[in-house]
């Protein structure tokens, strides 16, 4: 029998490795889930588009392999847009496929069901790039683009649309396997110009960011090559809140994910030499629009247009950040050793940022160390854009690996949490999850209770309740502003949770909470433990 559109796309996907699928039926679709329904290809249905892209990006973070949305037209691919922005932000590698509008159909439009102007358009200014196929036979072809993209530099979503039509049509289509494709390797004599200022540097300071990581191993082996080149050059390490996790925040070299700290940047700015590994040093990392560095800087990324972004590289370095950093430790490691001053040092100066971190993190501090008590070394914490979160748990919750924080920088969205969890402890049903949200942010999807209950998902979802948008009531309140619009009604969320068929608790106390998450570890179901922020 010669195969349709839809089942081209489907062998394709499946070829590539793909074993779930997240996404809600509709009528455009229905035959793409028909043949996923032939295939052995788990299909996932969250309560609402935004959730299922959420959701493939959780997957995709811990798993390293892609997470596959499938949409509808028009509305339903329009609800996964803010899903696939955040992705682009967070450098995360997901496929979002939707139908389109036939091929034949006129571009003035004429009321087609989900009609939109021009909805592919529309996703190429929020991902990687957006395609829309003219023949069934080009199917397979923008697959493999996709998977190629995600492996040959930095992983960012893309959007593949198929006329409607080309679902139902049928062509005898050869689909081939997806071809291997090797990490970018670093020119030597860069390696060597790099290499040389770090030996000489008095100052040093590392800083690693997303590029570090690599999902699916248990501990990054790009983090365990950085950490000993630091303790090769005597340098202290600051993470980004995307390089959380990849080295070991108990070590006494590195500070955490506290980039975005005065002291820390303070310290930065007077180091002599940065080495910056898988980071933009963006202001979403910095939390600062002027900042500026007073030595040299070298940077390492896949992306070669990162070091003309707005820190530019005295020294670029544009390759995968394990060879790179393998081939920097290799040459330092056989390089004369250069006396380095004890950390304590004056001549080696550090952030004194402990004031600054207490004063972000005291109205949690309680309640965070006893989750930290709570959480197994190896569980994934996964945050939310919540004040608990990026006030709290980002400095006063260290991950040591195998440990993992999941969190939606940069393009900086409400309702992550959840759904990414969700996604998260699919690819990694092996791994303890933990959400962490406020009860704003957490309000955004709180649907997705009902996917964790469906899929019996064993998720402690800790939700700090202020009644409200705390960090904007803040702001506005710091400029003098007559707080307006934030502060919300908010549901009974235990009771709420009950109703959806999850567990709910209460709780007030750090001991509460340190109990009621390890017994939501334990628990069949998710379990929503509602902590009023006063508490």
């Amino acid at each position: 029998m010669t195969p349709n559109g839809a089942r081209i796309l489907v062998e394709a996907l499946r070829l590539h490795g793909v074993d779930i699928v997240f996404g809600i039926p509709g009528t455009h679709n229905l035959a793409i889930y028909r043949e996923l329904g032939r295939a052995d290809i788990r299909c996932v249905t969250p309560r609402h588009e935004q959730g299922a892209g959420y959701a493939a990006d959780g997957y995709a973070r811990v798993t390293g392999r892609p997470g596959v949305v499938l949409t509808t037209t028009g509305p339903g691919l329009v609800n996964a847009y803010t899903a696939m922005a955040q992705a682009y932000s967070d450098s995360s590698p997901v496929l979002v496929v939707s139908p389109g509008v036939p091929g034949d159909h006129p571009r003035h439009g004429r009321g087609y069901l989900h009609e939109s102007k021009d909805q592919s358009a529309a996703a190429d200014a929020l991902c990687e790039w957006s395609h829309r196929v003219s023949s069934v036979r080009e199917i397979p072809a923008a697959v493999a683009r996709a998977f190629g993209r995600f492996a040959e530099g930095r992983p960012r979503p893309v959007h593949i649309e198929i006329p409607v039509d080309l679902l139902e049509a049928e062509d005898d289509v050869r689909i081939a396997p997806p071809y291997r494709i090797m990490p970018r390797v670093p020119d030597p004599g860069v390696l060597d110009e790099a290499a040389r200022l770090l030996g000489d540097a008095r100052r040093p300071g590392l800083v690693l960011g997303g590029g570090v990581q690599r999902p699916g191993d248990d501990e990054s082996p790009v983090g365990r090559t950085a950490m000993r080149l630091a303790e090769r050059v005597g340098a202290a390490v600051v993470t980004t809140v995307n390089g959380k996790g990849s080295v070991p925040e108990s070590h006494d070299l590195v500070l955490g994910a506290t980039l975005h700290l005065e002291a820390v940047r303070h310290w930065l700015a007077g180091c002599d030499v940065v080495l910056a590994v898988g980071t933009e040093l963006g202001p979403a990392d910095l939390w600062d629009d002027e900042f500026a560095l007073t030595g040299s800087l070298i940077r390492v990324d896949v992306d070669p247009g990162q070091m003309y972004g707005d820190h530019v590289a005295d020294v670029a370095i544009v390759a995968d950040a394990a060879l790179a950093l393998e081939g920097l430790s290799e040459r330092l490691d056989g390089a004369e050793r250069q006396p380095v001053p004890p950390p304590g040092a004056a001549a080696v100066p550090r952030p004194r940022h402990d004031r600054e971190l207490g004063e972000l993190t005291r109205r949690w501090t309680g309640h965070l160390a006893a989750l930290r008590r709570a959480l197994p070394p190896e569980a994934i914490l996964v945050g939310d854009n919540s004040m608990i979160v990026y006030h709290g748990a980002l400095l006063a919750v260290p991950v040591d690996p195998p440990g993992r924080f999941l969190f939606p920088t940069g393009f900086g969205t409400l309702g992550f949490a959840l759904p990414a969890a969700i996604g998260a402890k699919l690819g990694r049903p092996d791994r303890p999850i933990v959400v962490l949200a406020g009860d704003g942010a957490f309000q955004f999807s709180v649907q997705e209770l009902a996917t964790a209950v469906e899929l019996g998902l064993n998720l402690p979802i800790v939700v700090s309740v202020n009644g409200g948008f705390g960090e904007i009531r803040e702001e506005m309140a710091r400029q003098g502003t007559t707080p307006v619009a934030v502060d919300l009604h908010g549901p009974d969320l235990p009771a709420l949770a009950r109703a959806y068929g999850a567990l709910g608790r209460a709780v007030r106390t750090p001991d509460e909470l340190e109990d009621a998450v390890a017994e939501a570890l334990g628990a069949p179901l998710p379990t929503v433990i509602a902590l009023p922020e006063d508490g």
